[in-house]
Order: structure tokens, then C-alpha cells, then sequence
């Protein structure tokens, strides 16, 4: 055996990763090798092909042929247990899940493209009969040639595609509700909290989308100074986006926060400089998360129908095992559907 072999150990399991890492190559480069891709080279195929050798990595094709009938066990692969969405969502998953007699191994991905494609691609998979999937980093062109030996429901906004179940939540219509309701209660200068600059695609794309949608038909002109990005969707973030939108003298009369938590942290910036809410500076966050009522003020927020999907992606997903058609559809082509969102009034903002 391998010295490398050796390291991995008798009792770990290898994954694509350990793959990628010691042949030197990307993550997605060990799968299209193992899907028998023709456009890599034959230095690197042999490169990885060593190293899958070495050590005893089970590819998916393998893995495929081993499984016999169902595991009664689905996977769910969300960014970040730690956010109060994903939280709520695997909670509500495992919920459903389990009235229909399926288990649910959460998958935390941390925020990066090789823990997405280890999702989506790495040995656990022999243990699941198919996965929910809500990726932040991977779009498209990352999966669009993946050949995945399970099904797979998405969740979430970063991809869109019809070769999958998707079900998707109201981000844009969600952030234009919040932000019609600060305008028409009296805000003049309504901010957005937490955007991404140069994203195309993803929750914070839609929802700013929403945010000026709803500038432009209401007939006030979008103010660059009113947009706060951010890097993460933490508190702290909110709390430094807040402090610097008043530092620039923006002057915001209302915020519309891209999540609750950026909502928090804007809302404790805004008080730790005397200012009250909704007096002064209303504030409306997004996600309803459990938290959002027991702030002071208590958080008005867009609740993005998290059980809707829960069930709904649960359903599908088991379904697609059984070989059914999901939700009574006359066809086996993937299914889209987009859940509802609603406005949560609370007291921190003024009333209509």
C-alpha cells in the first residue's frame, strides 16, 4: 500500500477532495474524470486515475452498482447551520421528512465551491437516495454536465435549470413588498442593506431587484448612496452597513435588510446612536426568522413560506425515488415551483 493510502487510514472515508488534493487538481476535474468526460487530458485523467488508485477512493459509477434498493436515508446540503434560515430549513426538512419515513443527513457546505461539488459528487452519496440542494457558490455551468446517479431537488436561487426539481422562493416579489410597505407608511429615502455588487445571480441579485422595482413604480428615483453592500449576511455586517450608510450622511428614513440578521445588526447600529425605531429610521428584514419577534423593536419581515418548501421539496424528492412523477405531474420533466411570501407587520415600522 501507498504511503498516501496509508495516511487516508483504514477507517476514513475518502472523498473526492482527498482525490483532488493529491493529484493536484480541482474538484470538478476529478468529477468529469470519473464521469469518463473526453475533453480532459490524458495527463491528467492518468494523474487522477493514480491517485483515485492510490487511494481507494470509490468512484460514483462503482458506488451506483453497489447500492441495493432504497436507504430510506435523503441528504440535505445547505451553506451554513449556524444562519437562522438554513436552521430553520434543515429543522423543517427533517421534520417532514420523517413523516414519511425518510431520514435526513445535513451536509453543511461552509461557504465553498468544494464543498458544494463534495455534495454533490463525493462517496457519502452511496448512502442516500437523493438530495436536497441549496448551493451559494456553484452556478450552472458547474452542474450542467454532471451526470448524477440520484435525484436531486434544488432549493434556493443560485441555480436555474431544467434538468432538475426546483423549488424557489418569492425574492423579488418579497423585497418589493417590504419596500412598497416602507413607502407607502411615509419613508422617503428607503435604503437596501446588504447587497452583493457584480452578482448576477443569487438572493441578493432578486432582491435588490425587487427593491428597485418598487422605487420605479411608486415614481422615486433609485439613489446609489442608499444601497449598502455587505460581504456576509451577519450581524456585524449589518451593524457596519448601518454605520456606514449614516456616516455618509445617506440619511435613510427606512431600510429594507436583505435577512434578519443584517436587520439585527442595522437595527442596534441605528439605536446605539440615539435614533428609535420605527420613529426615526423603520426597518424591515427578510426571512421571518424565530428570532425576528423577540427583538426590541419586534422585527417586521418577509416570511419566504420556509415550510412550503420544506414539504413541498421533501415530496418531490421522494417521489422522484419512488419513480414518480412529482405533485401529480403529467410528465416525468422537472418540475419548477415558487412558494408564496408574505409580510410580516411588526413594530419596527410605522403603520400604513
Amino acid at each position: 500500500m501507498s504511503s498516501n493510502a496509508a495516511t487516508a487510514g483504514p477507517e476514513r472515508v475518502v472523498t473526492m477532495r482527498d482525490v483532488a488534493k493529491a493529484a493536484g487538481v480541482s474538484i470538478k476535474t476529478v468529477s468529469n474524470v470519473v464521469n469518463d468526460y473526453q475533453f480532459v487530458s490524458d495527463k491528467t485523467r492518468d494523474k487522477v486515475n493514480k491517485a483515485i488508485e492510490e487511494l481507494g477512493y470509490v468512484m460514483n459509477v462503482s458506488a451506483r452498482n453497489l447500492r441495493r434498493g432504497r436507504t430510506g436515508i435523503i441528504g440535505l446540503a445547505i451553506p451554513d447551520l449556524q444562519m437562522p434560515y438554513f436552521a430553520q430549513l434543515s429543522s423543517l426538512v427533517i421534520e417532514e421528512a420523517k413523516k414519511v419515513g425518510l431520514r435526513v443527513i445535513v451536509e453543511p457546505t461552509l461557504y465553498s465551491r468544494e464543498g458544494e461539488f463534495d455534495a454533490l459528487l463525493g462517496s457519502q452519496q452511496s448512502m442516500m437516495d437523493g438530495l436536497i440542494y441549496s448551493p451559494l457558490h456553484l452556478g450552472l455551468d458547474d452542474i450542467k454536465d454532471l451526470k448524477l446517479e440520484y435525484p436531486l431537488v434544488l432549493v434556493g436561487e443560485r441555480i436555474f435549470t431544467e434538468r432538475f426539481d426546483h423549488i424557489a422562493t418569492e425574492n423579488i416579489e418579497g423585497a418589493k413588498h417590504a419596500t412598497q410597505y416602507l413607502l407607502q407608511s411615509g419613508c422617503k429615502r428607503v435604503a437596501v442593506l446588504g447587497t452583493h455588487p457584480g452578482e448576477d445571480i443569487g438572493s441578493a441579485s432578486l432582491r435588490l431587484r425587487g427593491y428597485k422595482e418598487a422605487l420605479e413604480e411608486t415614481g422615486v428615483d433609485y439613489d446609489p448612496r442608499l444601497e449598502a453592500p455587505v460581504g456576509m449576511w451577519h450581524r456585524t455586517d449589518g451593524v457596519a452597513a448601518m454605520n456606514a450608510l449614516l456616516d455618509s450622511g445617506a440619511n435613510p428614513d427606512g431600510v429594507v435588510a436583505l435577512n434578519d440578521m443584517l436587520a439585527a445588526g442595522a437595527m442596534h447600529a441605528i439605536q446605539m446612536r440615539g435614533l428609535r425605531i420605527p420613529e426615526d429610521i423603520s426597518v424591515i428584514g427578510f426571512d421571518n426568522s424565530d428570532d425576528s419577534q423577540y427583538l426590541s423593536p419586534a422585527l417586521t419581515s418577509i416570511a419566504p413560506g420556509l415550510e412550503a418548501v420544506a414539504r413541498m421539496s421533501v415530496r418531490v424528492l421522494n417521489e422522484r425515488i419512488a419513480g414518480m412523477n412529482p405533485l401529480g405531474n403529467d410528465t416525468a420533466d422537472p418540475i419548477f415551483r415558487k412558494v408564496a411570501s408574505t409580510l410580516v407587520v411588526r413594530d419596527s415600522t410605522r403603520a400604513v
